[in-house]
């Protein structure tokens, strides 16, 4: 990347590739499975690592590196940023308790969804979500509000580079059946799915917006099939969903056209 961008160090990027190998299918590494996962040579992976290990982001034990809670500093940081998740939490607290079921907000992180806030419901359900897990954006609902919100050419390129990969029979994953149902969900203004990510779930999203109108994130409510029909997902949850998020957004400083 430096030999492409001066202003780019290399070895900056490199470190943060090795951080980003990291997850739950890979909570601990070894050198080699991190140049694996990489692409970087082991040499450089290894000494990335140590690095980590010298600054207390990461420990190694018997050759296995594991990420430590100093790394959080990062996320955090993020977090703090942008307060408005602090005015977010009450509106969602009211949502979730109204209809009796999870509510979550998240922001668009390339083909992903990052979730940045979250309510849960008092009773389980079969997905299990926290503040910083990811979810693919394109068969989610908050998803496709984050997606419908990005302009015309910067849509059409990310549909292009896209992995629409079938998680259910009811996966969309053909880019122009997807385009077109962003179209739809850019028009009425908030987005419903239907066992698309996981079969039995479904959930309804809309958008919120800051100072300027754009659309930061968005905020969803997600329900078991067998308690909430489709029918009340659009007539009872969709109107208290864009409800909340518009009250959301008005709270830093947005008033949504009327």
């Amino acid at each position: 990347m430096s030999r492409q961008d001066p202003d780019v160090i290399d070895s900056v990027e490199k470190a943060f590739r090795v951080l980003e190998a990291f997850s739950a299918d890979h909570p601990t590494l070894t050198v080699s499975e991190a140049a694996d996962l990489t692409g970087l040579s082991r040499a450089t992976a290894r000494r990335i690592l140590l690095t980590c290990v010298r600054l207390g982001f990461a420990e190694v034990d018997d050759r296995r590196f594991r990420l430590l809670p100093r790394v959080l500093r990062l996320g955090y940081g993020y977090l703090a940023s942008l307060p408005i998740w602090e005015r977010a939490q009450p509106h969602m607290r009211r949502l979730a308790e109204e209809v009796r079921e999870s509510c979550s907000a998240a922001t668009l992180d390339g083909e992903e969804i990052v979730y940045v806030a979250r309510v849960p419901a008092k009773r389980s359900m079969s997905i299990v979500l926290n503040v910083g897990s990811r979810l693919p954006a394109h068969p989610t609902s908050m998803g496709r509000v984050l997606l419908a919100a990005l302009p015309p050419d910067r849509l059409r390129d990310r549909l292009g580079e896209m992995r629409l990969d079938r998680l259910t029979p009811h996966t969309i994953t053909d880019p122009d059946a997807l385009a077109a149902e962003l179209a739809k969900v850019r028009d009425q203004g908030y987005a419903v799915v239907d066992g698309e990510r996981e079969e039995g779930v479904r959930s309804a999203a809309a958008p919120v917006r800051d100072g300027s109108g754009a659309v930061i994130a968005a905020i969803n409510v997600s329900a078991n099939a067998g308690r909430v029909s489709v029918a009340e997902l659009h007539e009872r949850f969709v109107p208290l969903v864009v409800q909340a998020a518009d009250a959301i957004s008005r709270d830093i400083d947005f008033v949504p056209s009327t």
